[in-house]
């Protein structure tokens, strides 16, 4: 199938497909007469791939990782869980720093006015050093 197929199919979009491509997550598609990438199944399957871990947080690099596992049959899956938990603490950590962002745009955001004057301690706070 076609680039815009394969992008359907997966939900990869084809700019995406193309990058992932150029980064080595997805071999070089092979070409047609028209000199159109074509994929198989076996592409198919290596973007979903590449989608889910995206949707979870792993960087290109984490994923190109997990894919060079998921191709090795004898690998062990202690590797895998732990990129897993080493994956789950990073985003526990992100979450803590989302929500200090919350807490201290709320903070500003309940102490602004909101009104006709042009005082605005949320602009004051982001200028301050």
């Amino acid at each position: 199938m076609n680039i815009g197929q394969a992008a359907r199919a997966t939900g990869v979009s084809a700019k995406m497909i193309r990058w992932y491509e150029q980064q080595g997550l997805i071999p070089q598609a092979l070409r047609s007469e028209a000199n159109y990438r074509n994929y198989d199944e076996t592409d198919l399957h290596r973007l979903r791939f590449i989608r889910r871990s995206r949707d979870l947080g792993f960087t290109i690099k984490q994923i190109g990782d997990l894919l060079a596992l998921w191709n090795d049959r004898d690998r062990s899956s202690a590797e895998v869980k732990k990129m897993a938990t080493e994956q789950i603490q990073s985003l526990r950590a992100r979450i803590m720093e989302l929500e200090e962002m919350v807490q201290s745009l709320t903070h500003l955001a309940d102490n602004s006015q909101g009104d006709g004057r042009p005082d605005c301690p949320i602009l004051e706070s982001l200028a301050a050093e």
